[in-house]
């Protein structure tokens, strides 16, 4: 068996030929947020000289720290932040919850008009976002959800997407785990609640960090239903800024991206374990 294993492992200079060529592409993911917190750091002057440098001249602490409390005012980023986290957070929790539900009913229950469902939530995730702007819009404005939290909230409650990755997630679950909650008096909801969700944890994790980002980062949508500053997302000030509505400086504009963009590392950061099993698991069953 050892053998069989040096012969199919590639040689030394191979592998690390080819793990330099990774690190090397994954370094150029850096780069633009390299160029970005470099730039925020710098003076006006110094961000559009004819001669780049990737940092600032100087030591750190003389560096132009105040680019960020400027962003922070002059763009009003408070009321912005506000905005998207309460979005984000609402978002993620109760499409987390609906998507999961809809994945267990598709994966695990038996119904009429199951595999017709299934097979409309495959054609529906192959049609651009977009399209269901155009049905959404005319829902909100019926129902008066323009220009507030429940516009930016309710259209995003359950994804085509969200649903079919739980339902390839929940399809691992061992069928003999379910029949032994039945077994126990267990309700459908109950062994969805002690059974289905802490087997599919990582998954769930995952599922909440595509749909945190997706939120927070999220532009068309609120550009359509929002009219006024004080329903505006980060994604809305940050076009204001690069189209120089607040400021012309490229530094500040910079800070201010850094800014946005400081959750989102956050957030990856604490779920990245859960992240990873997450992709692993529904690769490995889909």
């Amino acid at each position: 068996m050892s053998e069989r294993h040096a012969i199919l492992r590639p040689p030394a200079l191979s592998r690390w030929l080819i793990h330099a060529a990774v690190y090397a592409i994954a370094l150029t993911m850096l780069i633009p947020f390299a160029w970005m917190i470099a730039t925020s750091l710098k003076t006006r002057g110094e961000a559009i000289s004819s001669t780049p440098t990737l940092l600032p001249p100087g030591w750190p602490w003389q560096w132009q720290w105040a680019n960020y409390s400027q962003a922070w005012e002059t763009a009003n980023l408070g009321r912005y932040y506000i905005n998207s986290a309460v979005v984000a957070i609402v978002v993620t929790l109760l499409a987390g919850v609906h998507n999961a539900l809809a994945g267990f009913a598709l994966a695990k229950m038996r119904f009429t008009g199951r595999k017709v469902t299934f097979t409309v939530l495959l054609l529906v995730m192959m049609l651009p976002v977009q399209v269901s702007f155009i049905f959404a819009y005319v829902i909100c404005g019926w129902l008066g959800y323009v220009d507030n939290y429940q516009a930016l909230i309710v259209p995003f409650l359950a994804s085509a997407f969200g649903i079919f990755y739980m339902r390839q997630a929940i399809t691992s679950v061992p069928d003999d785990l379910l029949d032994a909650g039945r077994i126990d008096g267990f309700s459908d909801f109950e062994i969805f609640v002690y059974i289905i969700v802490p087997s599919i944890k990582p998954a769930v994790a995952a599922l909440a960090i595509f749909t945190f980002i997706a939120s927070w980062n999220s532009f068309f949508w609120p550009l359509i239903v929002i009219d006024s500053n004080d329903m505006a997302t980060l994604p809305l000030a940050v076009a204001s800024l690069s189209s120089q509505y607040y400021t012309d400086s490229w530094p500040v504009q910079m800070a201010a991206a850094t800014i946005i963009t400081v959750p989102l590392i956050l957030v990856f950061l604490l779920f990245q374990r859960a992240f990873v099993e997450g992709i692993t698991l529904t690769g490995i069953k889909g």
